[in-house]
């Protein structure tokens, strides 16, 4: 690939990156209140609502990142990356005109069908860079993603003021509009030589992960990534609804929180992932970024003042790094033409933790904050959270004793 058309394909993926956050984090903001004004709930209540919502999105996309990561190493990124932009797009106009929650579920539910554009997009950024440099542009995509949730809450806030519905509609917007510069700006990354048969059997969660069980040393180490991003789950699921029951937040304040963490994550991610990574290996920058993830966790637990948010945001500044790091050692175990099947995997795996994780963080918060109760605990999830980042730090230390080996080719189609 030109380089020209390289940073082309990279301006897309990190675009669709980037309008995936921040749409989600758009509507963060309103959800609180687009729930009770839907269900006339109270708060504590909407947030065992929106647990649900987002286990429909994980569910869905549990069973259809495989599907779409095997279909791009049959037909090629591009088309899978185009659909799956085009129906982000759908999803947040269904949401915008929901005339009650049965709406906002079938919305989540083309979300988590096309939320498999990570195994893609991700398969894509493998396609085009070498080994040594993927840690450094999976932190760009983690970048993207953190530079949405300042963007998204921001703007959330902002165009939340002229409605509930406003911030849905934007997000629908900016999709639709990544899908025409994709057509245009977007080139096919995978050559046909590198092309493989479809199997059905392959693209589903359960024979994805036993093919890729083929190759030495995967699953643990993709195990470890699925428990870091299930104990990360409690930022989108719990935040907007834990800073309204700890501080009485209002949907600006819970914005700029949120814009305040995603700049601090964006920062690390675009200016210093690459330069850790190369200084001290992937192993090691993921030891960093669990230190980063864990100690924040455990003072959230317990803060009970508003701005100490933003001093325990500069703790886990570098929880940034984490994330490459640990996705840029599990490329490097797997061939080049199975980076889709790869990511298919992964992207399906995170999205049996996006399962759990809505369903068990919002659990958590809800029946710890429950109306009369005699010590409501708003810091409940982040306890469950700091829990499952250290299961994963100890499941790391263990699977990365010995070196990796060397991946070898699958047969091509």
């Amino acid at each position: 690939m030109k380089p020209a058309s390289d940073k082309r394909a990279l301006a897309f993926i990190l675009l669709a990156m980037l309008i995936d956050s921040m749409g989600f984090g758009i509507v963060m903001p309103v959800l609180p209140q687009l729930l009770v004004e839907l269900t006339g709930v109270s708060v504590s209540q909407a947030t065992r609502q929106a647990g649900w919502l987002l286990v429909t999105f994980a569910a869905l996309q549990f069973a259809c990142s495989p599907l779409l990561g095997a279909l791009s190493d049959r037909f090629g990124r591009r088309p899978v990356l185009l659909l799956s932009m085009f129906a982000f797009s759908l999803n947040y106009v269904l949401m915008a005109a929901a005339p009650d929650l049965a709406w906002l579920f079938l919305g989540r539910a083309i979300a988590g069908i096309s939320g498999a554009l990570y195994a893609p997009a991700n398969a894509y950024i493998a396609d085009i860079t070498p080994p040594q440099a993927r840690a450094q542009r999976f932190g760009l995509v983690g970048a993207a993603f953190g530079l949405g949730f300042i963007l998204g809450p921001a703007l959330g806030g902002l165009i939340g003021q002229f409605g509930t519905r406003a911030p849905f509609y934007v997000a629908g917007a900016l999709a639709g509009l990544n899908v025409i510069f994709g057509f245009f700006a977007l080139p096919e990354s995978l050559a046909p030589q590198n092309r493989r048969a479809f199997s059905l059997a392959r693209a589903n969660p359960f024979g994805a992960l036993r093919a890729l069980a083929r190759h030495k040393g995967v699953l643990p180490i993709i195990a470890v990534l699925v428990l870091w991003n299930l104990s990360v789950q409690v930022y989108p699921t719990t935040w907007a609804f834990w800073a309204t029951l700890r501080f009485d937040f209002s949907p600006a304040e819970i914005g700029a929180t949120l814009a305040y963490t995603g700049l601090l994550m964006a920062s690390v991610q675009i200016f210093l992932t690459g330069r850790i990574v190369s200084a001290f290996g992937e192993q090691r920058a993921a030891l960093f970024g669990f230190v980063s993830l864990i100690i924040p966790f455990l003072l959230y637990m317990i803060i009970d003042k508003g701005w100490m948010v933003y001093a325990v945001g500069l703790l886990a500044f570098f929880q940034g790094v984490g994330g490459p790091a640990l996705n840029a050692l599990i490329s490097q175990r797997v061939p080049s033409n199975a980076q889709g099947e790869l990511q298919g995997g992964v992207a399906s795996l995170n999205g049996l933790a996006a399962i759990v994780g809505p369903w068990a963080f919002t659990e958590t918060l809800s029946r710890a904050t429950a109306p009369g109760l005699a010590h409501p605990f708003a810091g409940a999830a982040f306890v469950l959270a700091a829990a499952i980042a250290a299961c994963a730090l100890l499941l790391f230390l263990f699977v990365t004793r010995k070196p990796a080996a060397v991946p070898q080719p699958d047969a091509v189609a």
